[in-house]
Protein backbone atom coordinates (compact mmCIF):
# COMPACT_ATOMS: atom_id res chain seq x y z
CA UNK A 1 0.00 0.00 0.00
CA UNK A 2 1.50 3.43 -0.80
CA UNK A 3 1.75 5.64 2.27
CA UNK A 4 -0.32 8.27 0.76
CA UNK A 5 -3.38 6.39 0.09
CA UNK A 6 -4.54 6.16 3.29
CA UNK A 7 -4.79 9.79 3.57
CA UNK A 8 -7.63 9.63 1.55
CA UNK A 9 -9.74 8.00 3.87
CA UNK A 10 -7.93 9.30 7.04
CA UNK A 11 -6.89 12.79 7.28
CA UNK A 12 -6.58 13.14 10.94
CA UNK A 13 -9.24 14.26 13.52
CA UNK A 14 -9.13 17.89 12.72
CA UNK A 15 -8.03 17.44 9.41
CA UNK A 16 -11.28 15.48 8.54
CA UNK A 17 -13.31 19.01 8.95
CA UNK A 18 -10.84 21.21 7.36
CA UNK A 19 -12.58 21.51 3.94
CA UNK A 20 -15.56 23.06 5.95
CA UNK A 21 -13.30 24.93 8.32
CA UNK A 22 -10.64 26.15 6.97
CA UNK A 23 -10.16 29.68 7.38
CA UNK A 24 -12.73 30.25 9.79
CA UNK A 25 -12.75 27.67 13.08
CA UNK A 26 -9.06 26.37 11.87
CA UNK A 27 -6.38 28.49 10.29
CA UNK A 28 -8.21 31.82 10.75
CA UNK A 29 -6.48 35.51 9.53
CA UNK A 30 -6.32 37.84 12.34
CA UNK A 31 -4.70 41.04 10.15
CA UNK A 32 -3.24 44.25 11.26
CA UNK A 33 -0.90 45.45 14.17
CA UNK A 34 -0.76 43.44 16.88
CA UNK A 35 -3.45 44.91 19.38
CA UNK A 36 -6.92 43.78 20.74
CA UNK A 37 -8.78 45.25 18.15
CA UNK A 38 -7.77 43.57 14.44
CA UNK A 39 -9.07 42.46 11.23
CA UNK A 40 -10.81 39.42 10.65
CA UNK A 41 -12.51 38.59 7.29
CA UNK A 42 -12.60 42.84 6.72
CA UNK A 43 -14.36 43.47 9.87
CA UNK A 44 -12.96 45.03 12.85
CA UNK A 45 -13.42 42.38 15.97
CA UNK A 46 -12.20 42.45 19.50
CA UNK A 47 -9.47 39.56 19.94
CA UNK A 48 -9.14 37.45 23.17
CA UNK A 49 -6.92 34.83 21.66
CA UNK A 50 -3.01 36.52 21.45
CA UNK A 51 -0.49 35.12 23.73
CA UNK A 52 0.38 38.77 23.86
CA UNK A 53 -0.11 38.86 27.89
CA UNK A 54 1.93 41.90 28.58
CA UNK A 55 1.38 43.90 25.46
CA UNK A 56 5.08 43.37 24.33
CA UNK A 57 3.80 42.64 21.12
CA UNK A 58 3.74 45.96 19.84
CA UNK A 59 5.25 47.77 22.37
CA UNK A 60 6.67 50.81 20.59
CA UNK A 61 10.50 49.99 22.65
CA UNK A 62 10.27 46.42 21.34
CA UNK A 63 9.35 47.53 18.05
CA UNK A 64 12.41 49.70 18.40
CA UNK A 65 14.84 47.46 19.16
CA UNK A 66 13.57 44.57 16.76
CA UNK A 67 13.69 46.88 13.90
CA UNK A 68 17.34 47.95 14.73
CA UNK A 69 18.18 45.26 15.94
CA UNK A 70 17.23 43.42 12.48
CA UNK A 71 19.11 46.31 10.49
CA UNK A 72 22.27 46.05 12.21
CA UNK A 73 22.43 42.05 11.92
CA UNK A 74 19.71 40.66 9.71
CA UNK A 75 18.53 37.49 10.43
CA UNK A 76 20.77 35.35 9.12
CA UNK A 77 23.91 35.64 11.70
CA UNK A 78 25.18 33.85 13.53
CA UNK A 79 25.13 31.66 10.80
CA UNK A 80 25.31 28.08 12.22
CA UNK A 81 24.77 25.89 15.03
CA UNK A 82 25.74 27.04 18.78
CA UNK A 83 27.96 24.36 19.14
CA UNK A 84 29.63 25.51 16.00
CA UNK A 85 29.68 28.91 14.58
CA UNK A 86 26.65 30.28 16.05
CA UNK A 87 27.57 30.96 19.11
CA UNK A 88 27.47 34.85 20.38
CA UNK A 89 28.13 36.96 23.60
CA UNK A 90 24.36 38.35 23.46
CA UNK A 91 23.21 35.01 23.68
CA UNK A 92 25.54 34.37 26.61
CA UNK A 93 24.30 37.57 27.89
CA UNK A 94 20.62 36.25 27.69
CA UNK A 95 20.86 32.85 28.89
CA UNK A 96 22.37 34.56 32.23
CA UNK A 97 19.87 37.10 32.62
CA UNK A 98 17.16 34.84 32.17
CA UNK A 99 19.03 32.05 34.89
CA UNK A 100 19.09 35.20 37.41
CA UNK A 101 15.52 36.17 36.64
CA UNK A 102 14.31 32.61 37.54
CA UNK A 103 17.12 32.37 40.19
CA UNK A 104 18.78 29.50 38.80
CA UNK A 105 22.55 28.48 38.28
CA UNK A 106 22.37 28.71 34.46
CA UNK A 107 20.11 29.04 31.73
CA UNK A 108 20.25 27.34 27.88
CA UNK A 109 18.51 29.31 24.86
CA UNK A 110 16.43 27.11 22.76
CA UNK A 111 15.00 28.14 19.44
CA UNK A 112 11.73 27.22 19.89
CA UNK A 113 10.06 26.34 22.73
CA UNK A 114 8.00 22.60 21.16
CA UNK A 115 10.94 21.61 19.76
CA UNK A 116 12.72 22.34 22.92
CA UNK A 117 10.58 20.29 25.42
CA UNK A 118 11.16 17.55 23.09
CA UNK A 119 14.69 17.50 23.49
CA UNK A 120 14.80 17.90 27.06
CA UNK A 121 13.46 15.03 27.84
CA UNK A 122 15.30 12.81 25.29
CA UNK A 123 17.96 13.98 26.55
CA UNK A 124 17.58 13.79 30.46
CA UNK A 125 16.06 10.25 30.51
CA UNK A 126 17.95 7.05 30.04
CA UNK A 127 16.20 3.96 29.08
CA UNK A 128 16.42 2.90 32.77
CA UNK A 129 14.52 6.19 34.27
CA UNK A 130 11.22 6.50 35.01
CA UNK A 131 8.65 9.11 34.11
CA UNK A 132 5.88 10.36 35.91
CA UNK A 133 3.61 13.34 34.44
CA UNK A 134 -0.05 14.87 34.76
CA UNK A 135 -2.42 13.57 32.59
CA UNK A 136 -3.16 17.05 30.65
CA UNK A 137 0.24 17.75 30.11
CA UNK A 138 1.04 19.91 26.96
CA UNK A 139 1.54 17.83 23.43
CA UNK A 140 5.47 19.17 23.45
CA UNK A 141 5.49 16.66 26.53
CA UNK A 142 3.71 14.21 25.39
CA UNK A 143 5.72 14.15 22.04
CA UNK A 144 9.05 13.96 24.08
CA UNK A 145 7.52 10.90 26.32
CA UNK A 146 7.18 9.15 23.01
CA UNK A 147 11.15 9.23 22.46
CA UNK A 148 11.46 8.19 26.01
CA UNK A 149 12.54 4.08 25.38
CA UNK A 150 11.65 3.36 29.37
CA UNK A 151 8.77 3.39 31.21
CA UNK A 152 6.24 6.49 32.17
CA UNK A 153 3.16 6.79 34.36
CA UNK A 154 0.30 9.54 33.82
CA UNK A 155 -1.27 10.58 37.13
CA UNK A 156 -4.84 12.20 37.31
CA UNK A 157 -4.45 15.78 36.06
CA UNK A 158 -3.44 18.01 39.85
CA UNK A 159 -4.27 14.50 41.74
CA UNK A 160 -1.66 14.46 44.06
CA UNK A 161 -2.89 11.21 45.63
CA UNK A 162 -2.72 10.24 42.24
CA UNK A 163 0.51 11.13 41.76
CA UNK A 164 1.93 9.39 45.18
CA UNK A 165 0.64 5.76 43.67
CA UNK A 166 2.48 6.55 40.46
CA UNK A 167 5.58 7.39 42.07
CA UNK A 168 5.40 4.29 44.58
CA UNK A 169 5.67 2.34 41.23
CA UNK A 170 8.06 4.40 39.52
CA UNK A 171 10.12 4.18 42.73
CA UNK A 172 10.31 0.39 42.70
CA UNK A 173 11.01 0.41 38.92
CA UNK A 174 13.47 2.80 39.46
CA UNK A 175 15.12 0.56 41.91
CA UNK A 176 14.98 -2.69 40.19
CA UNK A 177 16.52 -1.15 36.71
CA UNK A 178 18.93 1.41 38.56
CA UNK A 179 17.73 4.28 37.21
CA UNK A 180 16.15 7.53 38.57
CA UNK A 181 12.84 9.34 38.30
CA UNK A 182 11.49 12.68 36.38
CA UNK A 183 8.37 14.29 37.28
CA UNK A 184 6.85 16.59 34.68
CA UNK A 185 3.97 19.01 35.24
CA UNK A 186 3.17 22.33 33.80
CA UNK A 187 2.87 25.65 36.02
CA UNK A 188 -0.04 27.26 34.06
CA UNK A 189 -2.32 24.47 32.23
CA UNK A 190 -3.11 26.62 29.18
CA UNK A 191 -6.23 25.14 27.88
CA UNK A 192 -8.30 25.66 31.69
CA UNK A 193 -5.50 27.76 33.14
CA UNK A 194 -5.33 25.66 36.92
CA UNK A 195 -1.90 25.76 38.36
CA UNK A 196 0.37 22.92 38.98
CA UNK A 197 0.51 21.95 42.34
CA UNK A 198 4.50 22.56 42.82
CA UNK A 199 3.64 23.28 46.23
CA UNK A 200 2.07 19.84 47.15
CA UNK A 201 4.40 18.29 44.28
CA UNK A 202 7.35 19.51 45.77
CA UNK A 203 6.25 18.03 49.65
CA UNK A 204 6.58 14.80 48.39
CA UNK A 205 10.63 15.01 47.73
CA UNK A 206 10.39 14.43 51.55
CA UNK A 207 9.20 10.58 51.29
CA UNK A 208 10.51 10.22 47.66
CA UNK A 209 13.45 10.50 45.32
CA UNK A 210 13.17 12.51 42.05
CA UNK A 211 13.36 15.55 39.97
CA UNK A 212 11.18 17.92 39.41
CA UNK A 213 10.79 19.34 35.69
CA UNK A 214 7.97 22.74 34.86
CA UNK A 215 6.56 23.84 31.90
CA UNK A 216 6.30 27.36 32.83
CA UNK A 217 4.98 28.52 29.32
CA UNK A 218 1.51 30.69 30.52
CA UNK A 219 3.28 31.55 33.82
CA UNK A 220 6.60 33.27 32.97
CA UNK A 221 6.02 36.89 33.10
CA UNK A 222 2.28 36.77 35.23
CA UNK A 223 2.78 34.52 37.51
CA UNK A 224 4.70 35.18 40.88
CA UNK A 225 5.69 38.32 43.11
CA UNK A 226 8.10 39.62 40.01
CA UNK A 227 6.81 37.72 37.26
CA UNK A 228 9.46 34.86 37.56
CA UNK A 229 6.22 32.22 37.28
CA UNK A 230 4.47 29.53 39.27
CA UNK A 231 7.40 28.33 41.13
CA UNK A 232 7.81 31.84 42.41
CA UNK A 233 4.25 32.19 42.94
CA UNK A 234 3.95 29.41 45.25
CA UNK A 235 7.43 29.91 46.87
CA UNK A 236 9.22 26.76 45.42
CA UNK A 237 11.66 28.00 43.14
CA UNK A 238 14.51 26.48 45.09
CA UNK A 239 12.65 22.70 44.49
CA UNK A 240 11.72 23.05 41.15
CA UNK A 241 14.85 21.11 39.81
CA UNK A 242 14.37 22.37 35.77
CA UNK A 243 11.96 24.89 34.83
CA UNK A 244 11.23 25.48 31.26
CA UNK A 245 9.84 28.48 29.18
CA UNK A 246 8.67 29.56 26.27
CA UNK A 247 9.00 33.76 24.60
CA UNK A 248 6.03 33.00 22.53
CA UNK A 249 3.39 34.00 25.18
CA UNK A 250 4.29 36.85 27.96
CA UNK A 251 7.20 37.86 25.62
CA UNK A 252 5.68 37.79 22.66
CA UNK A 253 8.65 36.32 20.23
CA UNK A 254 10.09 33.33 19.06
CA UNK A 255 12.22 31.12 21.30
CA UNK A 256 12.78 29.60 24.47
CA UNK A 257 15.19 28.47 27.36
CA UNK A 258 15.52 25.95 30.25
CA UNK A 259 16.99 26.83 33.61
CA UNK A 260 18.54 24.70 36.34
CA UNK A 261 21.69 23.81 37.96
CA UNK A 262 24.82 24.54 36.29
CA UNK A 263 25.98 20.95 35.50
CA UNK A 264 22.62 19.76 34.41
CA UNK A 265 22.23 22.77 32.11
CA UNK A 266 26.03 22.06 31.08
CA UNK A 267 24.62 18.53 30.35
CA UNK A 268 21.44 19.63 27.80
CA UNK A 269 23.86 22.18 26.26
CA UNK A 270 26.42 19.71 25.14
CA UNK A 271 23.73 16.76 24.23
CA UNK A 272 20.53 18.02 22.89
CA UNK A 273 19.98 17.16 19.26
CA UNK A 274 17.65 19.52 18.44
CA UNK A 275 20.17 22.49 19.22
CA UNK A 276 22.92 21.24 18.18
CA UNK A 277 22.13 19.83 14.98
CA UNK A 278 19.90 23.09 14.30
CA UNK A 279 20.67 26.75 13.56
CA UNK A 280 21.21 29.48 16.00
CA UNK A 281 18.52 31.77 16.83
CA UNK A 282 18.99 34.57 14.76
CA UNK A 283 20.60 37.84 16.60
CA UNK A 284 17.37 40.29 16.20
CA UNK A 285 15.39 37.57 18.42
CA UNK A 286 18.05 37.15 20.81
CA UNK A 287 18.61 41.25 21.50
CA UNK A 288 14.81 41.55 21.07
CA UNK A 289 14.21 38.94 23.97
CA UNK A 290 17.04 40.71 26.28
CA UNK A 291 14.48 43.87 25.50
CA UNK A 292 11.20 42.36 26.38
CA UNK A 293 12.93 40.88 30.04
CA UNK A 294 14.03 44.11 30.77
CA UNK A 295 10.74 46.00 30.35
CA UNK A 296 9.32 42.25 32.26
CA UNK A 297 11.67 43.14 35.14
CA UNK A 298 11.59 47.17 35.34
CA UNK A 299 7.99 48.05 34.37
CA UNK A 300 5.57 45.58 36.77
CA UNK A 301 3.00 48.13 36.03
CA UNK A 302 2.31 45.77 32.91
CA UNK A 303 1.74 42.36 34.89
CA UNK A 304 -0.18 44.64 37.17
CA UNK A 305 -2.84 46.07 34.59
CA UNK A 306 -2.61 42.77 32.90
CA UNK A 307 -4.04 41.15 36.17
CA UNK A 308 -6.82 44.26 36.63
CA UNK A 309 -7.99 43.25 33.85
CA UNK A 310 -8.24 39.37 34.51
CA UNK A 311 -9.83 39.78 37.80
CA UNK A 312 -12.43 42.48 36.55
CA UNK A 313 -13.02 39.80 33.42
CA UNK A 314 -13.54 36.61 35.57
CA UNK A 315 -15.47 38.33 38.42
CA UNK A 316 -17.43 39.85 36.14
CA UNK A 317 -18.41 36.33 34.20
CA UNK A 318 -18.71 34.69 37.27
CA UNK A 319 -21.07 37.54 38.87
CA UNK A 320 -22.89 36.25 35.23
CA UNK A 321 -23.18 33.00 36.30
CA UNK A 322 -20.77 31.77 33.99
CA UNK A 323 -18.36 28.75 34.80
CA UNK A 324 -14.76 29.09 34.41
CA UNK A 325 -13.51 26.02 36.05
CA UNK A 326 -10.70 26.15 38.42
CA UNK A 327 -8.40 28.98 36.87
CA UNK A 328 -5.91 30.56 38.94
CA UNK A 329 -3.99 32.79 35.63
CA UNK A 330 -4.93 35.04 33.08
CA UNK A 331 -5.95 31.88 31.17
CA UNK A 332 -9.73 32.53 31.12
CA UNK A 333 -11.99 29.31 30.12
CA UNK A 334 -15.79 30.16 29.82
CA UNK A 335 -17.46 26.02 30.03
CA UNK A 336 -21.13 25.82 28.49
CA UNK A 337 -23.04 23.03 28.27
CA UNK A 338 -24.24 22.25 24.27
CA UNK A 339 -22.98 20.24 21.32
CA UNK A 340 -19.98 20.79 18.74
CA UNK A 341 -22.75 22.09 16.53
CA UNK A 342 -23.88 24.54 18.93
CA UNK A 343 -20.47 25.62 19.61
CA UNK A 344 -20.11 26.66 15.57
CA UNK A 345 -23.19 28.61 15.50
CA UNK A 346 -21.95 30.19 19.11
CA UNK A 347 -18.63 30.95 17.62
CA UNK A 348 -20.19 32.50 14.16
CA UNK A 349 -22.86 34.68 16.32
CA UNK A 350 -19.53 36.19 18.34
CA UNK A 351 -17.67 36.62 15.52
CA UNK A 352 -20.20 37.85 13.35
CA UNK A 353 -22.80 39.75 15.23
CA UNK A 354 -20.89 40.89 17.76
CA UNK A 355 -17.39 41.18 16.46
CA UNK A 356 -15.57 39.25 19.09
CA UNK A 357 -12.72 36.68 18.58
CA UNK A 358 -11.80 34.11 20.56
CA UNK A 359 -10.98 30.26 20.66
CA UNK A 360 -13.42 27.56 20.93
CA UNK A 361 -12.86 23.93 22.29
CA UNK A 362 -15.15 21.19 21.79
CA UNK A 363 -14.91 17.00 22.43
CA UNK A 364 -12.05 15.49 21.90
CA UNK A 365 -10.38 18.07 24.21
CA UNK A 366 -13.27 18.37 26.48
CA UNK A 367 -15.68 16.06 27.46
CA UNK A 368 -18.97 15.68 25.11
CA UNK A 369 -21.39 18.22 25.60
CA UNK A 370 -19.18 20.37 26.66
CA UNK A 371 -18.43 23.96 25.09
CA UNK A 372 -15.26 25.87 26.23
CA UNK A 373 -15.00 29.58 24.90
CA UNK A 374 -11.16 30.12 26.17
CA UNK A 375 -10.36 33.93 26.46
CA UNK A 376 -6.51 35.38 27.02
CA UNK A 377 -6.58 38.81 28.88
CA UNK A 378 -3.63 41.00 28.10
CA UNK A 379 -2.57 44.42 29.91
CA UNK A 380 -3.60 46.14 26.74
CA UNK A 381 -7.22 45.00 26.72
CA UNK A 382 -9.15 48.09 28.12
CA UNK A 383 -12.00 47.78 30.94
CA UNK A 384 -14.61 48.76 28.60
CA UNK A 385 -13.57 45.75 26.16
CA UNK A 386 -13.95 43.53 29.56
CA UNK A 387 -17.40 45.20 29.84
CA UNK A 388 -18.55 44.91 26.08
CA UNK A 389 -17.33 41.18 25.97
CA UNK A 390 -19.16 40.41 29.34
CA UNK A 391 -21.98 41.49 27.70
CA UNK A 392 -21.77 39.50 24.61
CA UNK A 393 -21.27 36.55 26.45
CA UNK A 394 -24.50 37.02 28.34
CA UNK A 395 -26.52 37.56 25.46
CA UNK A 396 -25.51 34.58 23.69
CA UNK A 397 -25.45 32.22 27.01
CA UNK A 398 -29.50 33.32 26.77
CA UNK A 399 -29.77 32.06 22.66
CA UNK A 400 -28.66 28.78 23.67
CA UNK A 401 -30.64 28.53 26.60
CA UNK A 402 -33.45 29.18 23.91
CA UNK A 403 -32.77 26.91 21.84
CA UNK A 404 -31.86 29.42 19.13
CA UNK A 405 -27.88 27.76 18.13
CA UNK A 406 -28.79 24.82 16.46
CA UNK A 407 -27.34 22.46 13.78
CA UNK A 408 -29.85 23.39 10.68
CA UNK A 409 -28.97 26.86 11.24
CA UNK A 410 -25.49 26.50 9.99
CA UNK A 411 -24.29 29.90 8.31
CA UNK A 412 -22.49 29.19 4.39
CA UNK A 413 -20.05 31.53 5.13
CA UNK A 414 -16.81 29.50 6.08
Amino acid sequence: MDIFDKISVNMGPLGQYGKEAHGYFMFPKLEGEIHPKMKFRGREVLTWSLNNYLGLGNHPEVRKTDAEAAAEWGLAYPMGARMMSGHTSKHEELETALADFVKKDDAYLLNFGYQGMISIIDTLLSRNDVVVYDSESHACIIDGLRLHLGKRFVFNHNDIKSLRKQLERATSLAQKQGGGILIITEGVFGMAGDLGKLDKIVELKKEFQFRLLVDDAHGFGTMGATGAGVAEHFNVSEDVDIIFATFAKAMASIGAFVAGREDVINYLRYNMRSQIFAKSLPMPFVIGALKRLELLKSQPEMKENLWKIVRVLQDGLRDKGFDLGKTESPVTPVFLNGTIPEATQITMDLRENYNVFCSIVVYPVIPKGQIMLRIIPTAVHTLEDVDYTIKAFAEVAEKLKRGEYCKDKMASII
